[in-house]
């Protein structure tokens, strides 16, 4: 389908943007790589009456180090995070997520900001980003504000972003001697996740020392595994231990039942791809 008719803006700045979105009210929407309201709006499930492109605001893409985190562009690819250097060294669970986005074409259009905000239970930058404990920077007319990873997601493709603001920037902490591994389960390929598992493990002296999990599609939001999390800390290096840790996965999830699994499927794949990705992760 063709989408309906709509006003275009391109701002050159984030202040330019915030302008025009004021101005716009609720009949705008805001254009990053395009991967999900395109089709929706081909659809004609959204229907906007402004889309305000941010694809010309520079200061909104690519990835630099502030400190001891990373300061990452919403505007940046999922290409970019899959290849970055500093994102490989530093929090290279992203880049491994990154690299499992649907497809090439996708992953050179599509935006990590973007797909953050649009909040698909099972998208795949989500729960990494839960797990990482980064912090979303937002942009509005009152000014910046900071909103923690665990605040951000607040249901079925809702988040905290605010009428009239934009993500700007995605900052997330450094670190290093941690192993990662990000676990996905799909029916075909480039499909979304049924399943999938965000892992960061510190292996210190033979034992787990600390432990982040991130589980995709097992709510309407992004979930820390904590109970596994918990499990592990102190647990001897072996894939028993992990095993047995690994069993609570499911613990506090509200998986969705669909033509792709049911709930008890979904609870089932959780604890054999937490032992997977964790196992990986600690380089067993």
């Amino acid at each position: 389908m063709i989408p309906s008719a709509f006003d275009y803006a391109a701002p050159a700045t984030v202040a330019e943007a915030l302008g025009v979105l004021a101005d716009a009210g609720d009949d705008a929407k805001l254009l990053a790589g395009g991967q999900s309201l395109i089709p929706v709006m081909k659809l004609r499930l959204a229907d906007p009456a402004m889309v305000v492109d941010l694809g010309r605001i520079g200061e909104l893409s690519g990835v630099r180090d502030d400190g001891d985190a990373l300061l990452i562009g919403a505007m940046t690819t999922h290409h970019q995070i899959a290849t970055d250097p500093l994102i490989a060294e530093h929090v290279p669970l992203l880049a491994k997520a990154a690299a499992t986005v649907a497809d090439p074409q996708v992953r050179h259009r599509g935006t990590f900001g973007g797909a953050l905000v649009h909040a698909d239970p099972a998208g795949d930058m989500p729960a990494p980003v839960l797990a990482a404990d980064a912090t979303f920077i937002l942009a509005g007319p009152n000014g910046e504000r900071r909103v923690a990873a665990a605040d951000f997601f607040q249901g079925y493709f809702t988040t905290a972003v605010d009428d009239g603001e934009i993500l700007t920037h995605i900052r997330v902490p450094k670190y290093a001697g941690w192993g990662a591994h990000h676990e996905k389960f799909t029916r075909v390929a480039q499909q979304w996740s049924i399943v999938a598992v965000a892992t960061m493990v510190r292996v210190e002296g033979g034992t787990i020392a600390e432990a982040r999990i991130g589980l995709t599609n097992m709510a309407s939001t992004p979930l820390r595994a904590t109970a596994v999390e918990q499990a592990l800390v102190g647990a001897p290096l072996t894939r028993e231990a992990i095993a047995t840790a690994s069993a609570h996965a499911a613990e506090g999830t509200d998986p969705a039942s669909d033509l792709n699994g049911d709930a008890a499927y979904r609870r089932h794949l959780a604890g054999v791809l937490t032992k997977r990705a964790v196992i990986a992760a600690a380089g067993l």
